[in-house]
């Protein structure tokens, strides 16, 4: 398969765009929003062929996985805490997920994570630095 282990790192939060209309856009609660603001997320992928385990590291010990196999379908979390049954696809060396209400897309980009969430029109960008 193309892109194989391409994800597999651990990756720092660099920066972002458009998180406020974003997060209103998919009616994330105010403490979650002030939370996820600037937040130095440590994202730590292992790939191992299909299969994937997708951590979030986030500041004070709260940690989110998610584990999938590009075209089965598996049981996701959202950035809310949400649970849900979502099929993640591999397209150009991209993985799509469909979540409940937007579409994530991540891929690596000049040894970056490049991490594109849609909802409604809304297009919330966060890019994250290799740092292992």
């Amino acid at each position: 398969p193309q892109g194989t282990m391409a994800f597999t790192g651990k990756y720092e939060f660099e920066g972002d765009e458009n998180y406020d209309a974003f997060v209103q856009k998919i009616g994330l609660p105010s403490d979650k929003v002030e939370m996820g603001r600037n937040c130095k997320i440590v994202t730590e992928v292992v790939q191992n062929g299909n299969d994937f385990t997708w951590t979030q590291h986030f500041p004070g010990g709260r940690t989110t996985t998610n584990s999938f196999t590009v075209g089965k379908e598996a049981e996701m979390e959202t950035m809310g805490g949400k649970k849900f049954k979502a099929t993640v696809k591999m397209e150009d060396g991209k993985l799509i997920a469909d979540f409940p209400n937007y579409l994530h897309t991540s891929e690596i980009c000049g040894g970056k994570l490049v991490e594109i969430s849609t909802s409604s029109g809304v297009v919330y960008k966060r890019t994250s630095k290799r740092i292992a």
